[in-house]
């Protein structure tokens, strides 16, 4: 059973962002602990202020429900923390698994009003029931409330089974200082997998398991994160072979182009020597009709004379009228 401390002195903002806040962070945390390191483990709540000691939700191993009773709860009133541990006796009294282990968690953050005799004589009836008792001290530190408490624990303290835990205010929240402590971890109750893992995500460490959840405490949120890891590898999967499957296409489709380009530039390559080679037929006419000019130019004048006569007589022979001339 764990004692709430709704009291007036909760509105407090020592502790971030108030009292009451940080507490009810701490309690999630704790039923969480509680309920998982062991599914046989049951945890009831109660508050200890207000019009009187309230029973929000008896001891039961469903943690939705043990977190809805925390919503909504009323501030106010003075802590009357006799009545509270009393009544959270009766509760485990009337647990349905009688071989489960009884305890009691307190959290105390109001000044303690009760005589130091009369909590050491509550906390001999705890002893003589074998109720273990924890407490968490924060808040208020008047004179003797720290003396009350210790007397108590002392009273009620077998086997070192009960433990109390001094939180100063600070930074630091109520939830984070009580991770490392045996109210947390447990104390030889065993399964305490959740609250090592828990400790070790709060100081930046790493579990060892797989996105940091044991299978072992939560098998239904490490398959859905497995399952969720390897949809989004076969999804980065499939988005790479179809960027591949792209880049394969365009270096085809450049490499095509690039023969047909080298296919014109063959053709032209070879369309080029028939116009060559006509310039070049005609460059040698010309070069022979120029030398067969100067051929001409530099015969002499006799030979062309005779020549001249003969084409002449030849014409005449031809032409009967010149020859008769």
């Amino acid at each position: 059973m764990i004692c709430i401390d709704n009291s007036e002195w909760m509105r407090n903002g020592d502790y971030s962002p108030i009292r009451f806040q940080a507490q009810a962070d701490a309690v999630n945390l704790i039923c969480g602990a509680k309920t998982q390191s062991n599914p046989e483990n049951t945890v009831g709540v109660l508050t200890m202020a207000g019009k009187g000691v309230r029973v929000l939700v008896t001891p039961t191993s469903d943690l939705g429900k043990i977190l809805a009773c925390m919503h909504g709860l009323e501030v106010g009133g003075e802590c009357n923390l006799a009545a509270g541990i009393q009544v959270a006796q009766l509760a485990l009294k009337h647990r349905q698994n009688k071989k489960q282990q009884q305890r009691i968690i307190v959290f105390v953050g109001s000044p303690v009003k009760y005589d130091k005799k009369i909590l050491e004589m509550i906390g001999r009836k705890l002893k003589k029931n074998s109720v273990a008792l924890d407490i968490v001290n924060f808040g208020e530190e008047d004179e003797g409330k720290t003396e009350k408490l210790e007397a108590l624990l002392a009273a009620v303290n077998n086997n070192d089974s009960s433990h109390i835990v001094h939180v100063p205010s600070g930074p630091n929240a109520l939830s984070d200082v009580l991770i490392s402590t045996p109210i947390f971890t447990g104390d030889g109750e065993g399964g305490s997998g959740f609250a090592a893992a828990a400790a070790a995500a709060a100081a930046g460490g790493v579990s060892g398991f797989d996105f940091g959840v044991d299978p072992n405490l939560d098998p239904e949120l490490a398959l859905a994160l497995r399952v969720s890891m390897e949809e989004e590898r076969a999804r980065q999967e499939a988005a790479a072979k179809k960027a591949a499957e792209e880049a394969a296409k365009q270096e085809k489709g450049g490499e095509q182009q690039s023969t047909s380009q080298d296919v014109t530039m063959t053709e032209n390559v070879s369309a080029v020597p028939p116009e060559a080679e006509n310039k070049t037929s005609d460059l040698d006419d010309e070069n022979a009709l120029l030398q067969q000019a100067l051929a001409m130019s530099m015969d002499d004048p006799a030979a062309s004379i005779a020549t001249r006569d003969t084409d002449m007589s030849e014409a005449a022979a031809d032409d009967q009228d010149l020859a008769l001339g």
